[in-house]
C-alpha cells in the first residue's frame, strides 16, 4: 500500500500537513476497530490491520525525514537497513565539534543558555538541509537526497540528545 495514495496525495516531499491531518481523522473514523465490534472475527482483524496502516502512513507523512526516506524507498532506495556512513569530512568535523560542545556543556557558566545556542545552530542547519533535500527530491537526485537524509538523521538525533541534556540540567 502506497501511503501517499492512501491519503490521496501526490508522491512529493511537499505535503499539506493540514490536509494530511484531516485525511487521517477521516480514515481513523472509517477504519477504527470499534466500528467493527459487532462484525465477524475476520472483519475485526481487517479493521485492525487497516487502522494500523492508517497510523503508519500518518506517522510517515507528517515527518519530513520519514517522508523523504519513504519517497526514496518508492524509488527503489531503501535507507532503513543500510550500513553506509557519511563521507562528507566537513560535516563529520562539525559533528565532532557539536558532540564535544554537548559533552562539555555542564562546564559552561550558563549551561541552559549554551544548550539553547547549540540547539539553535542545529535547528538552523536542519532548516537549510531540508530545503536542499526538497530540491534534490524534486530533481530526483536520489543519491544526493540519500546522503542528506543520513546527515539529517544525525542532526535530529543531536536535537534529541540536547533535549535530554536540558531535562537533566533542569532537574537540578
Amino acid at each position: 500500500m502506497n501511503y501517499f495514495e492512501l491519503f490521496n496525495l501526490p508522491a512529493s516531499f511537499d505535503v499539506d500537513l493540514a490536509a494530511v491531518s484531516q485525511t487521517y481523522q477521516t480514515l481513523q473514523r472509517l477504519t477504527h476497530p470499534d466500528k467493527f465490534a459487532g462484525g465477524s472475527s475476520q472483519e475485526k482483524l481487517l479493521a485492525v490491520q487497516k487502522n494500523a496502516q492508517v497510523n503508519d502512513a500518518y506517522t510517515m507523512l507528517k515527518s519530513p525525514l520519514r517522508r523523504a526516506e519513504y519517497l526514496l524507498e518508492l524509488r527503489g532506495i531503501d535507507l532503513q537497513h543500510e550500513q553506509q556512513t557519511i563521507k562528507d569530512t566537513q560535516f563529520l568535523m562539525q559533528q565532532m565539534e557539536w558532540r564535544e560542545e554537548l559533552a562539555e556543556i555542564e562546564q559552561q557558566s550558563e549551561p541552559l543558555d549554551a544548550l539553547e545556542s547549540l540547539d539553535g545552530a542545529i535547528s538552523q542547519e536542519i532548516s537549510g538541509e531540508l530545503a536542499q533535500l526538497k530540491s534534490y527530491l524534486q530533481q530526483e537526485a536520489n543519491q544526493q537526497a540519500a546522503e542528506l537524509i543520513r546527515k539529517l538523521k544525525f542532526l535530529y538525533k543531536m536535537r534529541t540528545e540536547i533535549e535530554l541534556k536540558e531535562e537533566a540540567l533542569s532537574d537540578f
